[in-house]
């Protein structure tokens, strides 16, 4: 399998194991050593170090009713972007209505950082807040 077919699959992967809500088959694609970084002051914000605490920042993302649709999957030399359009409404009224690069970077075929970019940074902060 070529560099670029397997960062799709793994990209895909991802993608099918974060909407399906199905932690284990995520935590299999991820490094040991992975880290994430989110822009902006919300809860979900900051660089996170380590695939338990991915698993858990994608828990925490898929447990506001989150609605993600794929619009591309770019393909690199190091990883593949995910280009997305995520919408939700918290309990509160409060929506998410934002597109967003999330950029995989890979090694060995498992998922080493996630960088995500956001077209709102600002509507993220205020979505994911502390209760």
């Amino acid at each position: 399998m070529s560099t670029n077919s397997s960062a799709l699959t793994i990209a895909e992967r991802f993608l099918t194991a974060f909407q399906a809500r199905d932690w284990e088959k995520l935590h299999g694609l991820l490094a040991d050593d992975i880290t994430w970084s989110m822009p902006g002051e919300g809860t979900i914000s900051g660089t996170i170090h380590g695939a338990d605490a991915a698993v858990d920042r994608a828990r925490q993302i898929a447990g506001q009713g989150l609605h993600t649709e794929l619009l591309h999957i770019l393909v690199g030399t190091h990883g593949a972007a995910l280009s997305l359009h995520n919408t939700a409404t918290s309990p509160d009224g409060r929506r998410l209505d934002e597109y967003l690069a999330t950029v995989l970077t890979m090694r060995h075929d498992r998922i080493t950082a996630i960088d995500s970019y956001l077209s709102d940074v600002d509507g993220m902060s205020s979505f994911f807040t502390a209760p």
